[in-house]
């Protein structure tokens, strides 16, 4: 800039020199004011583009990362257990009693009845014509006692006579209410309400108690049982809600409390049994299905959580990298160790090491050392 002015004050001192007018001179002393200007505007604008040329290289070569700031936020951890399906209500139906040949089966093979339906008819003949003969002998027994009563309250005939023939009365009485308890059982009903799965025999054939004639399940409510390690016990118990998953479908999940735990522990496994019941919607879920129950063992309102994959390890520990300014003023990664707590869903607790309002890099830590210059991005 000096040598500009000297250049122009020496061109103005020879043109003084010379014989040109005073109106020449101020017109060219004008005319090189205003180059002057231009030059100097052109200067500014050079030494700005300069200026940004030497940031964006000196931030290009920062290693761009993404950070989460530190806060506090709910943290759970569960523990996940295989399962099996088992179903609530099922039933093996045989004959009551003695048994007998099969008069007609009233159901199909997967046809749905209610509690009280009538699903089989046992031959009952033999017990229908006891029962129309012990019917005859109790009228007979009926009257006589009814004469003899008369008789008695009219202070005639013996005691004897008047208790023999009500003795005789109440028994056929008593019989025929054995015999009709013995037809009923003759009519095999639905001991709840369900889908018929199985039937095993044919009309025709003879059916005795023991051996099942159908197989009777209700699918609408079930129960998932799963065997706890015993160490858990103490952080399970009745009415805990629990998450229900099934493999064969992905989109399903439940929730239900824990119905029961049993109170004994299985001494070749040191489990313990968990059972948890379900309305089964829809009928989707079969019996002796693979289940996955998910039960909470800790929580916390209060945590610090990062995800898992940014803590790393050396030899002297668990390690991550936080961003903030080095003593240059610029933000670089800093090298910390912390001690982490449990995992969940690639979740971990971080116990020490970290305070609240720190900015953890969670995206380029791969790319970073102790001390590296970072460019934070969105």
């Amino acid at each position: 800039m000096k040598n500009f002015v000297i250049v122009l004050l020496a061109t103005l001192m020879a043109s003084c020199a010379g014989t040109e007018s005073p109106e020449a001179i101020r017109s060219k002393i004008s005319a090189l004011k205003d180059q002057s200007l231009e030059i100097n505007h052109q200067i500014k604008e050079l030494e700005k583009q300069l200026v940004t040329l030497e940031s964006d290289e000196l931030t290009s070569n920062n290693v761009p990362v993404q950070v989460k700031l530190i806060a506090e936020e709910r943290f759970e951890h569960f523990f996940v257990v295989n399962a099996k399906v088992e179903l609530l209500e099922e039933a093996q139906i045989s004959p009551e009693g003695t048994g007998g040949q099969i008069r007609k089966i009233h159901v199909s093979k997967g046809q749905r009845v209610s509690k009280g339906d009538l699903l089989i008819s046992l031959n009952s003949s033999i017990l229908e014509n006891g029962i129309a003969e012990l019917k005859l002998g109790l009228e007979l027994a009926t009257k006589i006692y009814e004469k003899q009563k008369s008789l008695w309250e009219q202070n005639i005939g013996s005691e004897m006579q008047y208790l023999e023939a009500k003795n005789g009365k109440e028994g056929l009485e008593h019989k025929l209410k054995t015999l009709q308890s013995q037809l009923d059982m003759a009519l095999i009903k639905a001991p709840f309400s369900g889908i018929v799965d199985e039937i095993y025999l044919k009309e025709g054939e003879m059916a005795s108690p023991g051996r099942s004639i159908l197989y009777l399940v209700n699918l609408d409510k079930l129960k998932v049982l799963a065997d706890v390690s015993e160490t858990l016990l103490p952080k399970i118990k009745v009415g805990d809600m629990v998450n229900v998953k099934f493999p064969s479908y992905a989109n399903m999940e439940m929730k239900a409390p824990i119905n029961r735990i049993s109170n004994s522990i299985d001494l070749k496994t040191r489990t313990i049994k968990v059972e948890v019941r379900l309305d089964n919607v829809n009928s989707q879920i079969k019996p002796n299905q693979i289940a996955m129950l998910s039960i909470m063992d800790f929580e916390t309102p209060k945590a610090i959580v990062l995800p898992s994959l940014i803590i790393k390890q050396d030899s002297r520990g668990e390690f991550l990298f936080v961003a903030e300014k080095n003593e240059a003023g610029a933000v670089a990664a800093k090298k910390i160790y912390v001690q982490s707590g449990l995992s969940h869903n690639d979740q971990t607790m971080v116990l020490k090491g970290l305070t609240i309002g720190q900015q953890v890099i969670t995206a380029g830590y791969n790319q970073v050392g102790n001390g590296s210059l970072v460019e934070v991005r969105e």
